[in-house]
């Protein structure tokens, strides 16, 4: 009891402090989180509780002094810039799934269309929405939420709280996995896009042979039906590209982590 008491002191309340910093900075930039409805108190605990337990280790003493405000405040900027670039990383991939939902949602002609997004509380196309649920689930599916608490701690490690730390390192690996972005979120729709522009011709080619044809009239219906039997037979395919941009996060937080550790 001692011993527990002992370690509740300011030292150990620095450290929940800048680590509550990180956590709070990767989930605000982590979109699944939001499709989940909490009260501001229970997300506030939620980052205690995680900072708390995180701090335990680091309970005997703080690079930081309580008293010292100045190098409070610039470990604790350091700290949201930390956990700012490990939610970039979950954020790039999540991006990769929104680009494929607006492909084909300009393909189909659903851009028109908007409903509330329930991930960002936004007004999104109908299939953006879609892809936005598909890549939350395929989240939890690949084993996100502990990949994320695995890669938080792993920072703690390379990255000790109130130690000093250059996120310009990062530069280079989240512009390798941002580079790859487009090329992973065209995959999750190529086979929907290259069906509707199949479509597109065939319609070109009726239109030049029967131009007394509505072409307006009888293609809209035309994509839509296509592009939705096309999304349904693709939806089982989802995996291996899906599971390429979630490995994009992994990737990047060790390209990161490798260019070095706490100085």
């Amino acid at each position: 009891m001692q011993s527990l008491v002992s370690t509740i002191g300011a030292p150990w309340m620095t450290n929940v402090m800048l680590l509550g910093t990180r956590i709070a900075a990767v989930l605000l930039m982590t979109p699944v989180l939001y499709a989940v409805r909490m009260p501001l108190l229970v997300r506030v605990l939620f980052v205690l509780s995680l900072a708390c337990a995180m701090a335990l280790p680091f309970a005997g003493g703080s690079v930081v002094p309580m008293q010292d405000a100045g190098a409070l405040v610039q470990a604790l900027m350091h700290e949201a810039a930390i956990g700012g670039i490990l939610g970039l990383g979950i954020l790039l991939a999540f991006a990769g799934f929104a680009l494929a939902g607006r492909l084909v949602d300009v393909q189909i002609g659903f851009g028109i269309a908007q409903v509330l997004d329930p991930l960002t509380r936004a007004r999104l196309p109908v299939l953006s929405a879609l892809f936005g649920l598909l890549a939350a689930l395929f989240f939890f599916l690949e084993d996100g939420p502990h990949a994320l608490l695995r890669g938080i701690a792993f920072s703690i490690e390379r990255f000790p709280p109130g130690h000093a730390a250059s996120p310009a390192q990062a530069v280079d690996a989240v512009v390798r996995q941002g580079s790859g972005l487009f090329a992973l979120g065209f995959s999750l729709a190529a086979p929907i896009v290259l069906g509707l522009l199949l479509v597109e011709c065939v319609l070109a080619v009726i239109a030049r042979n029967l131009p007394q044809m509505n072409m307006l009239v009888l293609g809209i219906p035309v994509k839509v039906l296509v592009g939705l039997f096309a999304l349904a037979i693709w939806v089982t395919g989802f995996g291996t590209p899906a599971r390429r941009l979630y490995d994009g996060i992994a990737q990047a937080w060790s390209a990161w982590f490798a260019t070095g550790g706490a100085r």
